[in-house]
């Protein structure tokens, strides 16, 4: 069959998928990855073919956006569903009100879904599998007939609000739905009418642990994370196993694309860790590390050394929770500390803790001695590794991306509704 992948033109977003797509092409299906034109490097790159789509879009653009009474960047936003406000009429009409106008149509922009329906209706896909903020892959995979999946890089966590969002409509007749209201005229466009498989499509693929899954009640396919963090070289220093305990700060890829809120100051964050006997591996650009110099001599900062293969090397990992980063360490068994900023990151790092995998130090309290002495804990305590050890067991439990290509098939046969 044909599978077409789909994903704003986010690294971060994308590498996630880069193992099922192989999967899907040793088992003999014919792949391809549309995205905007900046995320084409990135996916030939993974062996795969790309289809740049529409022009490239500003993230950084669109996280300037604010929201609530406060003024607040509703990227600051936690959306930790244990938190009780989050399931309310207020917050969760808060969100609808802001993403899609301010988020989700920046980086699905109408040149983007045209070129990617003109596509799609052009190859005739069998299948579309979508990063689940770019809709645009489902609306294509309509606009052709083929069956459609989102594949997620976290927890659920806009799905859940999506869920209290419509529980709190029902009630409310008087009001609009935002995704309805943007998504309508799209879909009407290309002759389609919306429904809520225009939000999270007709299944979804999962890769989060059981204990990090969320359960909505819809059609999953559990699927294991397997970690993909781009071309990569590795380095000479890695090739040897460390002299004394290594551990990896790291604030992700993300950061990099325009996403600074991810990053506090740098600004000696690392001084307290010569205190240490330990070697710390830091992933800094050239702009990071400018800004945390000096650095102690047990630091060695890296522009980029691949997580697969530098965390197994690893006693503890110090970072913002991001979905690549955080399933990397879980898949390697590495406890963590995770100091979140934005969305997801907090119920990732909230969850961790819970489980005994890791502790929390909220970003404006992760001074230099927090630093040293949140790694002095994972690292003195084994029930940090014990903790670790259970959540990374959790995930390999889970099929792996070739063991779920049998069951897409049958999904794809049921659900994909081919124009004559």
């Amino acid at each position: 069959m044909r599978v077409l992948f789909t994903s704003f033109a986010l690294d971060a977003h994308f590498l996630g998928s880069v193992p099922l797509a192989w999967a899907l092409r040793a088992a003999g299906h014919d792949v391809r990855v549309a995205s905007q034109p900046a995320l084409t490097v990135t996916i030939t790159q993974a062996g795969l073919s790309a289809v740049p789509v529409g022009d490239n879009t500003s993230l950084g653009g669109a996280l300037t956006a604010k929201t609530g009474a406060s003024g607040a960047s509703w990227h600051s936003v936690d959306f930790d569903p244990g938190r009780p406000e989050v399931h309310t009429w207020e917050f969760a009409s808060a969100l609808h009100a802001v993403l899609p106008a301010e988020l989700f149509a920046g980086l699905n922009d109408d040149t983007m879904i045209d070129d990617l329906v003109r596509f799609a209706r052009y190859w005739r896909p069998d299948l579309v599998i979508w990063e689940p903020f770019t809709f645009a892959g489902g609306i294509a995979a309509k606009a052709a007939g083929a069956a459609h999946a989102r594949l997620l890089w976290g927890a659920d966590l806009f799905g859940d609000q999506r869920t209290a969002f419509l529980s709190h409509l029902a009630d409310r007749p008087e009001a609009e739905d935002p995704m309805a209201a943007w998504l309508s005229p799209v879909l009407d466009r290309y002759g389609l009418v919306f429904d809520e498989t225009s939000v999270r499509g007709q299944w979804t693929i999962d890769q989060m642990p059981a204990s990090i899954r969320l359960p909505l009640g819809e059609h999953t396919v559990p699927m294991r994370y397997v970690p993909y963090n781009g071309a990569a070289v590795v380095p000479g220093w890695l090739r040897e196993p460390p002299g004394r305990p290594r551990v990896c700060v790291t604030v992700g890829l993300t950061a990099r694309d325009g996403a600074d809120y991810l990053v506090g100051s740098l600004a000696g964050l690392f001084d307290a860790l010569g205190d240490l006997d330990v070697e710390v591996i830091a992933t800094l650009n050239a702009e990071q590390r400018a800004q945390a110099e000096p650095l102690p001599p047990n630091v060695r900062a890296v522009d980029f050394v691949p997580l697969q293969a530098l965390l197994p090397t690893c006693s503890a990992i110090a970072n913002h929770g991001g979905a690549g980063t955080w399933s990397t360490a879980v898949a390697c068994g590495v406890p963590q500390l995770i100091s979140p900023s934005t969305w997801d990151n907090f119920y990732r790092a909230r969850r961790t803790a819970e489980l005994g995998a890791g502790i929390v130090t909220p970003r404006d309290e992760l001074t230099p001695d927090a630093l040293r002495d949140g790694l002095r804990r994972l690292l003195d305590d084994e029930r940090f590794a014990d903790g670790a050890d259970r959540l990374r067991a959790e995930m390999t439990n889970e099929p792996d991306p070739a063991g779920v290509v049998p069951a897409l098939e049958k999904l794809t046969a049921t659900h994909q509704d081919l124009p004559l």
